[in-house]
C-alpha cells in the first residue's frame, strides 16, 4: 500500500487541474466530468487491481468511476477504491470555498459499500478516541468528548453542516455552552479536520452522505480519531439496495472498523478553492501550483504537499 502513496496524489492533483477552467463556470455536469475523467485515467496508470466502491454512482447512472468498476493496470496490490472527483461541485462551479478532490485506497474487502444515501455520522480525534457512541443521546456525547479532551463544556467547538435538519442538533450543543462551527459544504474535509491538532476541532456531527461518510471514515482512521455512523434509507427501494451491497442489517450502527477495516490505508486530497486546511490551485503561464494533503494509516501522520507541475504537462 505505501508504494501506492506519491501515485494517489497525482491522481487528486490531475483532477483538481482538470476542474480549475470550470471554477466559476456554473456548469456542474461539465467540471465533474472533467474532474471524474482525469481521475480515472491517473488511476488506470496505476500499478494495482482496483475496485471502485465508492464512486460516481451506480453502472447504470455512472459512465466511469462507477461502483464496481475495474481501475489500475491490474497487477499488484488489490485494492477498494473510495473518490470524490469533486468534492463540492456547487462551491467549484460558484468560485466559493470548500471544494477538493478526494481519493481513499485500503485492502480488498476492508471498505464499506455503501449505496448513495443519507447516513447520521459522528466523528472525533485521537484523545476521544472510544469515548462516543452514536446511539447515546448527544448530550452525553458532547460531555464524554470534553472529559476525554480535558476540556471545559464552554470550549468545546463542534462542526455541523448548516441544514435545516440539523436544527436541533444546533439547539442542543449552544445550550450546553460549546460552540458550533456551521459550513455549507464539504463533508470529508470537516470530518477529517477532527484529527488536525492545531484546527482545534472536537467534534463532527450530523446527517449527510454515505459516501462521504466513508471517506471521511479512511481519513479519520488514518489519523486516530473515531468515527461511528448508521445509514438512513429513505423507503423500502433504499433499503433493499443496502442489503444488495452486503449490509446485513442497515438499522444498525456501524462502528469505525465497520467503515474502514485496515490501518493499511491511504487518503489523499488537493484542494481546488481554499479550503479550512488546503489552498486551491493556481496557474501562472507556466505552472499549476497544487496544495494537497496525504495521509498513510499505518504512520499516522499528516503530510501538506505543494507541488509545482508545468501547464504543458496537461496540455499535450
Amino acid at each position: 500500500m505505501r508504494s501506492l502513496l506519491l501515485d494517489l496524489l497525482k491522481v487528486t492533483e490531475s483532477a483538481a487541474i482538470a476542474a480549475l477552467p470550470w471554477i466559476g463556470s456554473g456548469d456542474k455536469m461539465a467540471a465533474d466530468g472533467a474532474g471524474t475523467n482525469a481521475m480515472r485515467e491517473s488511476l488506470n496508470r496505476l500499478r494495482m487491481s482496483g475496485t471502485v466502491v465508492i464512486g460516481e454512482g451506480e453502472i447504470d447512472e455512472a459512465p466511469m468511476l462507477y461502483i464496481g468498476e475495474k481501475v489500475g493496470t491490474g497487477n499488484g496490490p488489490e485494492v477498494d477504491i473510495a473518490v470524490d472527483p469533486i468534492e463540492g461541485t456547487n462551491p467549484t462551479v460558484n468560485g466559493q470555498s470548500n471544494a477538493s478532490t478526494v481519493i481513499a485506497v485500503a485492502p480488498k474487502g476492508t471498505l464499506l459499500h455503501a449505496p448513495d444515501m443519507y447516513m447520521e455520522k459522528i466523528a472525533v480525534g485521537p484523545k476521544a478516541k472510544g469515548k462516543i457512541d452514536i446511539e447515546a443521546p448527544l448530550l452525553d456525547n458532547i460531555h464524554a468528548v470534553a472529559k476525554a479532551t480535558g476540556k471545559d463544556m464552554r470550549e468545546l467547538t463542534i462542526l455541523i453542516q448548516d441544514r435545516p435538519r440539523h436544527q436541533e442538533y444546533i439547539n442542543i450543543i449552544r445550550s450546553t455552552g460549546a460552540k458550533v462551527h456551521l459550513f455549507n459544504d464539504g463533508d470529508v474535509t470537516y470530518t477529517a479536520a477532527t484529527c488536525i491538532e492545531n484546527l482545534n476541532i472536537d467534534m463532527f456531527l450530523g446527517i449527510g452522505g454515505a459516501p462521504e461518510g466513508v471517506l471521511g471514515a479512511v481519513a479519520v482512521r488514518s489519523l486516530g480519531g473515531d468515527m461511528q455512523a448508521k445509514l438512513l434509507p429513505f423507503d423500502e427501494e433504499e433499503l433493499k439496495r443496502c442489503i444488495h451491497m452486503g449490509i446485513a442489517d442497515p438499522t444498525k450502527p456501524l462502528r469505525h472498523e465497520q467503515l474502514i477495516g485496515s490501518d493499511d490505508c491511504i487518503f489523499a486530497s488537493t484542494g481546488i478553492t481554499d479550503s479550512l486546511y488546503l489552498k486551491g490551485i493556481k496557474k501562472d503561464s507556466n505552472q499549476y501550483v497544487t496544495h494537497s494533503i496525504l495521509i498513510y494509516g499505518k504512520e499516522q501522520r499528516v503530510r501538506y504537499v505543494e507541488s509545482l507541475q508545468p501547464v504543458f504537462e496537461f496540455s499535450r
